[in-house]
């Protein structure tokens, strides 16, 4: 910390009042009062004169009154008042004895025990109620004395010793600590031991002024004083922060938070607490002798309040409030010193946030009529409580559609009623007219000197001005706002945008989610030509078909070469629709495709889905496709709507209709299927018409007619709805073989698709496989007959009836393969295949007869082991029981099962066949014993 050498321009303390003791308490004048000491406590003030006097005066009411005075003896002046409320006692220090006093001073002083020469006292905290501790100095000796108060208001006194000091000055209590000053140095003392060890702090210079020691506020630090140092360190006498460095040399110290107040040469400083800056000087006259006394309550954490004696009047001051020096401070626009001490109050704790924000806003305004405006948009973000609303009438005149929305706010009427941004800066410019002028002529002024130097015109006022205000009504839409000041921000934002002729900006608010009136910018945009804005703002607000409106002329115009296209892309666009640089025309289309998407009014989208498609046919077929609205459009309508000559719009929403949306209409599905077979057929036709072509470009159409049969081919296959005959009238001439014999297939004609597979397409793995499908012998016979005689003047395709044989030879009959087989086949090429096909069918046959007499043996078997089983022999005795019922069974009937368990006839018909007397149930754990064919 250090000092501020700068003059002082703070009213950190101001008086409230001055006091005449030996007037108030009704003294003669012949016997004149001299004040030596005093003290504050809760709201009483105490004052100790030369003559051996208290005087007692209370601070509660405007006008502070006497109370009381009492003497404790002509010869004894007061040195020092110690209140000590914790045992409802007043601790006075007079000629050298320490006297107690009630609070009150009702009652004649009493002596605290028998010490004499008492140079100095000090009080620690009280850490428990009825009960404090003092540190003095006797004689050479340092002592403790505890005081406890009791009931009937007894006070018990003990009292120790912890060291042997030698010429104290002065002494303070923090904590377990005692710190001395003499003469020579500091030193510290724990309490905590009994014998207390001093340790040096440090040593003062020969020439060095008494010392002083300071608690500060809080407890946990002390100052002491060097000359006109003030060296501030903890409790265990360690320096911390950096030292305070006064005027002059302190003959008294005090501390009102945050505040420092230190008296010497007949003036009383007030530094700051915190960072030791010098904040104000109250110079006194001399009266009599001494120096003058400062005193404060508690420690500077009390009420506020200081006084300021001399050696016949006192003088109190409480801390100007927060609010009156800041105001103070922005009368003077001293702005930045305004600044500094918010926040300085603000680290202290010495101001609210409410009202933190409104001194921001309140700076705002100064500086905006100020015309500083980037400074006071500043602090209007930085303001909690401040409204948007509040800037509304520099943007537009009253009455307007928000004026019910602006605050009547007073403020603290340091500015002018907020009005138009023009008038504001024809005012300030009218200001620093008259200040330069005034400036020439020696006298000084409050305008800012760079304004002075370098004056701005009006045009770079306004703009910097309205790019300002853009900055917060941007930060305004963030905040929870009301809707109609919602509307106010956003509509009054788009004025702004438009007055700088922002276009990204106007489009990027329109686009988005806003709450701009319509009405208040439709004219104003459309005279301004931004159609592309209101376009947007119409499509955000629902307005779906004024919105296509502009959009649709928008597009008319950049085909026609009337309006400039833009080079690229607005903000809003997707990144599907920005693969390179897009013509004004085909943004305007995909603009309007975003909004016919999300429409469910068929009539809109059909008005407006021609002039997208002659722009971008993909365009509309998203628009037909889109997933995005509530309502799908009726198909019927939309077919019926689409342009014939867009054949792909056509196709693509028939596709997306069948597959997509599942719908089951033969109709659609027959569409669809001839659309493609046409547009295949199209496609070959212009192939074999065209003429000579390079490589890549034959390479390319070949790749497009591959992808489109193979669309076509994919649905005749997937799809059992359409009608195969109307196709095949399409196909019927043309050489579509393989979506031919698909159509085929599904009309069941089994012959014709196997002579297209292998007579047309010679796919014979095709063709078996289909044949495999039909899953009777036959289809393969009849393969082999397209094979060995395919007529049309085609020869036999005997390597292809070979590898049929060879595949599937031997489920066929042998007898009809060799009445097929043609006299001109060559033997070496069947020959293997017939061979391994005859010995297949004797092996066949073989086996089967092994299985045949296989089954037939096992049936034997077990009809014989059942037989052993039924012709078992058992004895029974008169003691053999039933295992069911337990009742002997004598001469009954009786029934053996499987498990040997015996049971009477009776029990038999109750529990059947399946279950055994032993409780076995024979349908759930049989019994299997080895049959003949096992066991032999």
């Amino acid at each position: 910390m250090g000092s501020n050498n700068s003059p002082p321009s703070r009213t950190a303390l101001e008086p409230f009042a001055t006091l005449d003791p030996a007037a108030l308490a009704g003294l003669p004048a012949s016997s004149p009062l001299t004040v030596r000491s005093a003290a504050l406590s809760a709201h009483y003030l105490y004052v100790g004169t030369g003559g051996g006097k208290l005087l007692l005066f209370t601070l509660d009411s405007p006008d502070p009154e006497f109370l009381r005075l009492l003497p404790i003896g002509p010869t004894r002046p007061v040195s020092a008042i110690l209140p000590l409320p914790a045992v409802a006692r007043l601790l006075v220090l007079a000629d050298g004895l320490l006297l107690l006093a009630d609070p009150l001073l009702s009652r004649p002083v009493r002596r605290l025990g028998s010490l004499r020469n008492v140079s100095a006292v000090a009080a620690r905290a009280p850490d428990r109620p009825s009960s404090c501790s003092l540190a003095l100095s006797v004689g050479k000796k340092l002592l403790l004395v505890d005081l406890t108060l009791h009931d009937a208001d007894e006070l018990e006194v003990q009292t120790r010793d912890i060291a042997v000091v030698d010429a104290v000055k002065a002494l303070a209590w923090v904590g377990d600590s005692v710190f001395v000053g003499t003469a020579s140095g500091y030193s510290l003392f724990s309490t905590a031991t009994t014998n207390a060890q001093g340790v040096d702090i440090f040593t003062l210079p020969e020439s060095s002024r008494p010392p002083r020691v300071k608690p500060l506020s809080g407890g946990d630090e002390v100052m002491l004083l060097v000359d006109n140092v003030g060296v501030v360190v903890d409790r265990s006498g360690h320096p911390i922060g950096s030292s305070f460095v006064f005027n002059t040399t302190p003959d008294c110290i005090a501390e009102v938070f945050p505040y420092v107040v230190v008296a010497g040469d007949y003036k009383v400083d007030v530094y700051r607490r915190r960072n030791g800056a010098h904040l104000q000087a109250i110079p006194f006259a001399r009266a009599g002798t001494g120096g003058l006394i400062v005193a404060s309550e508690d420690a500077g954490t009390g009420s506020g309040v200081v006084v300021v004696a001399t050696a016949y009047k006192v003088f109190c001051y409480r801390k100007a409030s927060a609010v009156e020096q800041i105001k103070a401070l922005l009368r003077r626009k001293s702005y930045g010193e305004a600044i500094s001490l918010l926040q300085e109050f603000k680290a202290d704790g010495e101001i609210s946030n409410d009202m933190i924000s409104f001194v921001h806003a309140q700076l705002g305004f100064l500086l905006f009529f100020d015309l500083r405006f980037e400074d006071a948009v500043n602090h209007f973000l930085l303001s909690e409580t401040m409204q948007p609303a509040e800037i509304f009438p520099f943007i537009m005149r009253d009455p307007n559609r928000w004026s019910d929305l602006v605050p009547r706010k007073r403020y603290w009427g340091l500015h002018a009623p907020p009005k138009p941004l023009e008038e504001v800066i024809d005012d300030g410019l009218v200001t620093l007219q008259q200040a330069l002028f005034l400036k020439k002529a020696g006298v000084d002024t409050v305008v800012d000197e760079d304004f002075l130097s370098n004056p701005p015109s009006r045009a770079d006022l306004l703009e910097l001005a309205i790019r300002n205000i853009i900055r917060y009504l941007c930060a305004s839409r963030e905040k929870d706002l009301s809707s109609a000041e919602m509307e106010g921000v956003d509509t009054l934002l788009m004025y702004l945008y438009r007055a700088l002729n922002l276009v990204d900006d106007m489009e990027k608010l329109a686009s988005s989610q806003n709450s701009c009136v319509v009405e208040e910018l439709e004219s104003l945009l459309d005279d301004s030509g931004h159609l592309r804005t209101l376009a947007f703002l119409y499509g955000s607000k629902g307005m779906c078909s004024k919105s296509l409106g502009i959009w649709r002329i928008l597009a008319r115009n950049y085909s026609t070469g009337l309006w400039k296209d833009h080079t690229s892309l607005s903000e809003t666009d997707s990144l599907e629709t920005s693969a390179g640089k897009m013509s004004g025309e085909e943004i305007a289309a995909v603009e309007a495709s975003k909004i016919l998407q999300a429409s469910s009014d068929l009539d809109l989208v059909l008005e407006h889905l021609g002039w997208v498609a002659d722009i971008d046919q993909e365009l509309a077929t998203t628009i037909l496709t889109s997933e995005m609205r509530e309502k799908q459009l009726s198909p019927e309508k939309v077919v019926a709507a689409i342009d014939p000559e867009k054949v792909g719009i056509h196709q693509r929403y028939l596709q997306w209709l069948i597959e997509e949306q599942g719908c089951d209409e033969p109709h659609y599905h027959t569409s669809y299927a001839l659309s493609l077979s046409k547009s295949a057929m199209d496609a070959i036709h212009l192939e074999s018409n065209h003429g000579e072509k390079n490589s890549k470009e034959f390479e390319s159409d070949m790749q497009f007619i591959y992808l489109l049969r193979e669309r076509l081919q994919l649905f005749l296959q997937a799809s059992d709805l359409y009608d195969p005959e109307e196709v095949l009238d399409v196909i019927s001439d043309s050489e579509l073989w393989l979506e031919k014999a698909m159509l085929y297939r599904k009309m069941g004609q089994e012959n014709i698709v196997l002579q297209i597979l292998a007579l047309k397409l010679e796919d014979s793995e095709a063709a078996e496989q289909y044949c495999a499908e039909i899953g009777r012998d036959d289809a393969y016979i009849q393969l082999l007959d397209l094979y060995l005689d395919p007529k049309n003047g085609k020869g036999p395709m005997f390597t292809a009836a070979v590898r049929l044989l060879h595949n599937h030879g031997e489920s066929l009959d042998p007898l009809q393969v060799l009445e097929r087989l043609s006299a001109d086949m060559p033997l070496q090429l069947a020959s293997d295949t017939i061979l391994r096909m005859l010995r297949a069918r004797v092996h066949h046959h073989r086996q089967g007869q092994i299985v045949h007499n296989l089954s037939r043996a096992t049936n034997l078997d077990a009809r014989l082991t059942r037989l052993e089983e039924r012709s078992r022999h058992v004895q029974l005795t008169d003691e053999s029981i039933c295992d069911s019922c337990r009742a002997r069974l004598g001469t009954k009937l009786f029934v053996m099962y499987p498990d040997d368990s015996v049971v009477c006839y009776r029990c038999y018909r109750n529990q059947g066949d399946s279950a055994s007397g032993r409780g076995r149930n024979f349908r759930r754990s049989a019994i299997f014993k080895q049959s003949w064919l096992v066991s032999r």
